[in-house]
């Protein structure tokens, strides 16, 4: 499980016994604490793209060149596996 999955789930459960509490002491229950967190659990990122000169990684889709060295970046050998190896 990685961190971001691993946080989304840990401020869902917050957020319910945040909820749960509020049910107990104020006699309501607040739903709206929960709805923040779900879009984390399925959120997917965008490949990483890596130059394959200097290094440089990157998620973001603007970027088709490395801006340190002017080469073409490819996709990253790490997206290419599956998650759950």
């Amino acid at each position: 499980m990685d961190a971001r999955w691993l946080t989304a789930l840990l401020g869902l459960f917050a957020s319910l016994a945040i909820s749960v509490l509020a049910w107990v002491y104020f006699d309501t229950f607040l739903f709206f604490l929960l709805i923040p967190f779900v879009p984390f659990l399925f959120r997917s990122r965008p490949p990483t793209k890596r130059c394959p000169r200097c290094g440089f990684k990157t998620r973001d889709e603007g970027f088709e060149y490395c801006p340190r060295d002017g080469s073409r970046l490819e996709r990253s050998p790490d997206d290419e596996q599956e998650p759950d190896e």
